[in-house]
């Protein structure tokens, strides 16, 4: 059951197609108590959910994997009317979430379970270990751009874990979120391990404040450092990831074609409404004028629309638009040419693709996020140019190299947290790596090994197997004792 059931709200608010206005829902807007009640139940759940053992939660997360596999046509065709966007890509983040899925229930022992550690010299009468345990109860606050793919990032970790889950949806994809709240209803029906709020900012900000052990958000870096400062009241331990400006290296000896496929789609896609998209581009002089070519050449075949075939959809947060206007027209404004889009790109609903070059690197569309299908393209004298002009953002989450002999090299100076080389965002898909951002993109991981322990606890034991002869927590210790101590430190570590 979800509190979505709960008859005390009168309060609703309406999900709409973005690119009709229509209504596909209407929601209840829960208040604090209803948010505290939930987090009630939750305790409750999380006492069972973390009383059962790593497979048997493991089953259950496989069972829920298979019901969002087999419904997968509705879903991504609910994803479709909340967000905007093609139908193929709402499958395409909702198989990479169902791959994340699958490795944190098949991986979850082998990462949080008790291992031994070594006990050192001193303590070897000791048996080391440690072990992971669940925090309790975790609040998600996801995000709209990608409702299935980017929440459970968080919700399939936290579950593995051991965690009981209250999940706040983004009020432009409540659906989204509701169906994978009843989808796992299916499977796990004896508690409300994983429950539904729904509202607006207020109604997170209520979860924020409700108790729970540790609240992870996806958003904009502004919501970001609000929910942190509310968090601080409790010690609340947060998970952010925020906003990122993530660019695109290309070196000398790139694979254009390669790396000008990636700008656009890096770009483009989702209408540009990727925390990882690409929004900058440093290219090496020997190539810029023939990469910009390329890019070109394919953003103008890029068109925007609802129509069956459309590359992408509508901008999915109307306010959205005004900020993307205001970043094209500061670039064009400081001297920026558009070769592809421009000042009349942004309309009522869609923003057509816009190429920018020229620009300079204290411009709006430079400096700060823009979450909309624009890039600026940068022409650098070599690598270690770019690289100084990539790490000059406040920003840290995703970035991209094309170089057939130094992205490895490249890849490790650039101050962000995660990297792909010559292809594009390939490190979102895979579940074994950790995924998040340094600086203003936020703090904290989701996915892999280090998305597990973000939702649990290190717990260290220490167990005396026999009794030492030199007993060195006692009232009783001798001199005699200090000395001989003394000289094995000696024989040690004493030398030089």
């Amino acid at each position: 059951m979800t509190i979505a059931q709960t008859p005390r709200t009168t309060e609703t608010f309406d999900s709409l197609d973005p690119a009709t206005d229509e209504v596909v829902g209407t929601y209840p807007v829960h208040t604090a108590e209803e948010v505290d009640a939930a987090v009630a139940r939750a305790r409750g759940a999380a006492a069972w959910w973390g009383s059962l053992s790593f497979a048997e939660r493991g089953e259950r997360l496989r069972r829920w994997k298979g019901v969002v596999t087999r419904r997968l046509p509705q879903l991504c065709e609910l994803v479709r009317a909340e967000t905007g966007k093609p139908v193929g890509d709402a499958q395409l983040e909702s198989v990479l979430a169902i791959e994340h899925i699958s490795w944190a229930g098949k991986n979850a022992r082998k990462v949080l379970g008790s291992k031994r550690r070594a006990a050192g010299s001193l303590m070897s009468n000791q048996a080391a270990t440690v072990e992971y345990q669940p925090l309790g109860v975790v609040g998600v606050i996801g995000p709209w751009n990608y409702p299935v793919f980017t929440p459970l990032g968080s919700i399939t970790y936290a579950l593995a874990a051991g965690n009981a889950v209250v999940f706040k949806p983004s009020e432009f994809t409540p659906g989204v979120g509701k169906w994978l709240v009843d989808a796992f209803a299916e499977v796990v029906p004896e508690h409300p391990v994983l429950q539904l709020i729904t509202g607006l900012g207020e109604t997170g900000a209520a979860l924020v404040r409700s108790g729970v052990d540790k609240i992870a958000f996806t958003g904009s870096t502004a919501t970001g450092k609000k929910i942190m400062a509310s968090a601080a009241d409790t010690l609340t331990p947060v998970v952010i990831e925020a906003g990122g400006k993530d660019p695109v290296l290309v070196d000398a000896d790139a694979d254009l074609d390669a790396a000008a496929e990636a700008t656009v789609w890096g770009a483009f896609s989702n209408s540009g409404q990727t925390c990882i998209g690409v929004e900058r581009v440093y290219v090496h002089e020997r190539v810029h004028d023939e990469f910009v070519a390329k890019v070109v050449a394919l953003a103008k075949d890029v068109k925007p629309g609802s129509a069956a075939g459309s590359a992408y959809g509508p901008v999915t947060m109307p306010a959205q638009l005004a900020v993307i206007r205001g970043h094209i027209a500061d670039a064009l404004a400081r001297g920026g040419r558009a070769l592809v889009g421009g000042a009349d790109a942004v309309g009522e609903r869609y923003v057509q693709p816009t190429v920018l070059v020229d620009v300079p690197e204290d411009s709006e569309a430079v400096r700060e996020e823009t979450f909309g299908p624009t890039v600026t393209i940068a022409k650098v004298r070599d690598m270690d140019e770019a690289v100084q002009r990539a790490n000059d953002s406040k920003y840290g989450l995703g970035s991209t190299v094309f170089s057939k002999k130094r992205g490895m090299e490249l890849a490790r100076r650039l101050r962000t947290g995660q990297t792909a080389i010559n292809a594009p965002l390939s490190f979102a898909g895979i579940a074994s790596l950790p995924f998040g951002g340094i600086g203003e993109s936020g703090f904290g991981r989701i996915h892999g090994d280090e998305g597990l322990r973000e939702f649990a606890w290190p717990k260290a034991i220490a167990r005396q197997r026999f009794s030492s002869p030199l007993n060195l927590t006692t009232f009783a210790r001798t001199e005699k004792t200090d000395a001989l101590v003394g000289k094995l430190m000696t024989v040690l570590h004493g030398k030089r």
